[in-house]
This record gives structure tokens, sequence and C-alpha cells, in this order.
């Protein structure tokens, strides 16, 4: 028996003239990778969402049936397959590697560019700058969210709350000026400052006290555990503001 016949699977979306389910195509795109010939049924309207929701007992939508047994939605299709799904509360990095890895390439490609080298002095410096820039703006994002994160472990901003409010700026503009290389006696300062109370407060809050805390390096939305990366941020502005001032 040809081997499309023995894998079929059944599909319940929402196609509606305004909205198409996005979780709806990623499942059926899922079965199709997984070499199942999808028999993808249209929910075009509320009333036929609602009745086939009552219908089924389920909530939600898109439903998949593989073998006459429901799988359930996205979510438990991946899990079916083995796929990991993603935890909303659980610890990530990502973010913050995403950050790194694409400042590096952007740092290798202007040195390449203005010195047809990879990797010269001025890479490392536009590296570091660029990192700034990339984690502020994810600060900048929400302000209010992020201020309010970096609350719990900053010991500036417990004692000034409006630093929490200014320090993505500071960052930013130390970042935007470290990459053109002008006003260094501006941005030094600032990248030695923020670094330095940064430093020593992801110190005492992870190394010293041993709390377990969520970082607030990339926005305040984030998972990502505050402590050796939070550090290495901070660690990498103090570098940068010395080096400058150095130059």
């Amino acid at each position: 028996m040809n081997s499309n016949h023995q894998k079929q699977a059944i599909l319940y979306r929402m196609v509606m003239e305004d909205h198409v389910c996005p979780y709806g195509l990623k499942a059926k795109d899922l079965l199709e990778r997984k070499g199942f010939n999808v028999e993808d049924h249209h929910l075009k309207t509320r009333e036929d969402t609602d009745a086939f929701q009552e219908k089924h007992g389920v909530d939600t939508t898109p439903q998949t049936w593989i073998n006459g047994k429901r799988i359930g939605g996205y979510d438990e299709l991946r899990e079916y397959f083995g796929e990991g799904v993603k935890d909303g509360d659980g610890a990530s990095y990502k973010p913050v590697i995403a950050i790194f890895a694409v400042s590096f390439l952007m740092a290798l490609a202007m040195s390449w560019k203005v010195y047809e080298a990879f990797l010269t002095v001025r890479t490392f410096e536009w590296f570091i700058s660029i990192a700034m820039c990339l984690l502020a703006v994810e600060k900048l994002q929400d302000v209010e969210s992020f201020s309010t994160m970096f609350l719990n472990y900053d010991l500036l901003a417990r004692k000034w709350v409006r630093y929490g409010y200014l320090y993505p700026f500071g960052e930013a503009l130390a970042g935007i000026l470290m990459i053109s290389g002008a006003l260094v006696w501006l941005s030094s300062p600032i990248a030695l400052f923020i670094g330095t109370v940064g430093a020593i407060s992801v110190l005492k809050a992870v190394y010293i006290d041993k709390r377990e805390l969520k970082c607030a390096c990339v926005g305040g939305n984030s998972n990502v555990p505050l402590g050796f990366v939070s550090l290495t941020e901070n660690l990498m502005m103090i570098g940068m503001g010395v080096w400058m001032l150095i130059k």
C-alpha cells in the first residue's frame, strides 16, 4: 500500500474571511512535513467554530485526528511527534544568544567593509557597541516593564527609581557613540558607570544573596535568568569604557 494512504490526518482549523488561524497553518505544515496526507476542513464562520467545539467538547482550534484518534491542538501535535513545546515560564538564554550572535556578525561585516579584514580591533569594539544598542532596544520596547523587573536587583534603582527609566537610554547613547568613536568623554563614563553599578548589583543579588531572579537585560518580559549573562553584559560595558578612554 502507498505510504501516503497509510498516513492520513484530519485537521479542522479556522479559515475565515477576516482571520486565518496561524496555529492551524502551523499544524497543517507540521503534518505535511511528517509525510501525512491532510484532510483539511475549514471552519469558515464563528458559528461553524462554536458548533464544532461544542460537538467535540473542545475549547480551541485547530484540532487534529490521526488514525481516528484525536490528538488535539498544535502544541499537542508537536508533543505527539516528539517535538519540544515552548514553556512560557521556562528559563531561556535564546534572546541573549541571538543578540550577541547578530551583533558579532554585524561587527564582522562592518570590519570587512571598512578594512577588508574580519578580525580587527574595531571588530570587537563594534561587537560590544552593537550589542549594547540591541540590548537597549529590547529594554526600550517597554520601559515600564523593564524598570519594574530592574528594581528586583539593581541597587541604584532601588535608591532612585527614575534610574530604571534612564538606564536603557544611557546604554543606547553609549553604544551609538562608541560605534562612531565620537564623544568618548561622554560615552565612556556612561558605560563605566552603568556597567559598574550593574555588575555590583548582580554580584550581590546572585552570588552573595543567592537569589533566583529573572534578568531585565533583554527587557521586562524576558525569561533570561539573572546571573552570568547579566554580569557579562556589565563587564563588557566596563571593559569598553576603560578601553575607549585608554585608546
